[in-house]
C-alpha cells in the first residue's frame, strides 16, 4: 500500500521541491538581450470566469492579473508585438462541464478578457484564439498562428491554471519543437501563473474532487521544468 507521508524519499523530495521553488531566478530582458522579434507572449484563460466571477472563479487566479498585464507592457515597451490570448468559449452543453462543471459560456461575461488586459493601448493588436478544452492547441487555431510566425522561438506563458491549461500550452509548445527538431525556448514567470485551491472538506461537502492549490501548483512548475521548460520567479526590464 503506498504511503507517502511514511517514505523518507518523498519527504527528501517535498523538501528539495520547497527549496528550488524559493530559489528560483528572476530573468532580466536588458541582461537576456532576447530578440522582440523571435518572442511572444501567449496568456491562457485570463478571463473573467476565472478570475472574478461564475463558478470557477478565483482570487488566487485573479491575483495574478495584474503582474501579467505589467509583463505585457514591459514585452511591449520592449519591443515584442506578438501577443496571443487563448481563452475558454464553450458551448452551452461542452462535454468538459461534466469535469468541471459550467464555466465561461459563449456569450456570457465569463468568457470575456479580463478588464485589466482589455484597458492596455495594444489590446487590439492580440491575437485571441478560442478554445472548449484545457488544451490550447486542441481543434484551435493555435497550431496554425505558430507555423505562420514560424520566426518565434522564445514563448513567454502565463495565465492559469498552472496545473491544467498553462501546463498544457507549455507542455504543447515544448513537445512539439522537440518532436521536430526545432530549438525553442519557453519560459514560464511563477508570479503570473497559479491555481485554484479547493480544501478536502469543501470538496467531500460538493461532491467533487480536491485541489490543493499550494501543492499542484509547485508539482507541476516542477514538472516543467523537468520537460525543459525555463520556470523563472519573474521577468524584469
Amino acid at each position: 500500500m503506498l504511503s507517502l507521508n511514511k517514505n523518507e524519499s518523498t519527504q527528501q523530495f517535498l523538501a528539495f521541491l520547497e527549496e528550488w521553488f524559493a530559489s528560483l531566478p528572476a530573468l532580466s530582458l536588458q541582461q537576456e538581450g532576447w530578440d522582440a522579434q523571435k518572442t511572444a507572449l501567449i496568456s491562457v484563460d485570463l478571463i473573467c470566469g476565472f478570475c472574478d466571477e461564475g463558478l470557477l472563479s478565483s482570487p488566487r487566479v485573479a491575483a495574478i492579473v495584474a503582474p501579467a498585464v505589467t509583463l505585457m507592457q514591459l514585452l511591449w515597451e520592449n519591443g515584442v508585438r506578438d501577443f496571443v490570448l487563448t481563452q475558454d468559449n464553450h458551448p452551452p452543453d461542452a462535454e468538459e462541464f461534466s469535469e468541471f462543471g459550467p464555466h465561461c459560456v459563449r456569450g456570457t461575461r465569463e468568457a470575456e478578457t479580463v478588464d485589466e488586459i482589455k484597458q492596455l493601448s495594444f489590446h487590439d493588436s492580440m491575437t485571441v484564439i478560442l478554445k472548449n478544452s484545457i488544451q490550447s492547441g486542441m481543434n484551435t487555431e493555435l497550431h496554425q498562428w505558430l507555423e505562420r510566425h514560424s520566426q518565434i522561438d522564445t514563448f513567454v506563458v502565463v495565465g492559469d491554471c498552472t496545473d491544467l491549461c498553462v501546463y498544457q500550452l507549455a507542455m504543447d509548445l515544448k513537445l512539439q519543437a522537440n518532436a521536430r527538431q526545432q530549438k525553442r525556448r519557453v519560459v514560464v514567470p511563477a508570479n503570473c501563473v497559479d491555481t485554484y485551491d479547493l480544501s478536502v472538506e469543501s470538496a467531500k461537502e460538493l461532491g467533487i474532487m480536491p485541489h490543493p492549490g499550494d501543492l499542484l501548483h509547485l508539482f507541476f512548475l516542477y514538472h516543467m521544468a523537468l520537460n525543459g521548460i525555463e520556470v523563472v520567479k519573474e521577468i524584469q526590464p
